[in-house]
């Protein structure tokens, strides 16, 4: 256990953590499989449980703008490629989750585009539908700012609650880190579907 916490620590503190953060939260924004959370959350509590407390603002900055820049490369790609190009984008889920946005853009595309940011799927899928439904590029981009520092501040935030609580324990607090993380996406993810579900009812209902 010993020697699994040091490798931790010397990850961490290596330069190199800034150049993988940044690659995973670019990537993360048009490849939902590649786990930008995870990364930047265990990151977070391994650092809150040594005591590097500075570091944790250059790691918010790095995720936030890679997470903004992922995100208007999937905006691009959608303008460019439309939302049916690759075979994981015609799973149910996905597909769902494109034809969701697609109503929803017009009515409510601020919250909405912030709001996806927290879901991984749901995040590619809004952000290359506005891109294919020639949503203008001047209102989405400051809204993928904000939605990057908002995820970046609530990923630290679990991070740092988790190293805070167990201090010294690198392994076990981005563990913690990572599972509080996940909790949370699971249930605004089940929340969104929810939502999803009682749409159609509630215009029938109308």
């Amino acid at each position: 256990m010993d020697v699994i916490n040091e490798l931790i620590m010397q990850t961490v503190a290596s330069p190199w953590l800034y150049v993988v953060l940044l690659a995973v939260t670019v990537i993360d924004g048009f490849f939902p499989p590649v786990p930008s959370e995870t990364v930047l959350v265990a990151a977070a509590a391994v650092l809150a449980s040594t005591g590097e407390f500075w570091a944790l603002i250059p790691l918010g900055l790095i995720a936030a703008l890679g997470a903004a820049i992922g995100d208007n490369i999937a905006f691009a790609l959608g303008r460019r490629l439309g939302t049916t190009r690759w075979a994981w984008m015609r799973r149910p889920r996905v597909a769902a989750a494109f034809t969701h946005a697609e109503h929803a853009l017009d009515q409510r595309s601020a919250a909405l585009i912030l709001g996806a940011r927290y879901i991984p799927v749901g995040r590619v899928a809004v952000n290359m539908s506005a891109g294919a439904l020639r949503f203008s590029w001047r209102r989405f981009l400051p809204l993928s700012v904000v939605a990057g520092i908002s995820w970046s501040a609530l990923s630290l935030t679990i991070g740092l609650l988790a190293g805070s609580w167990v201090k010294e324990q690198p392994l076990l607090s981005a563990g913690i880190g990572i599972v509080v993380a996940l909790v949370i996406g699971l249930v605004i993810d089940r929340v969104t579907a929810a939502r999803r579900r009682r749409a159609p009812v509630a215009q029938l209902a109308g």
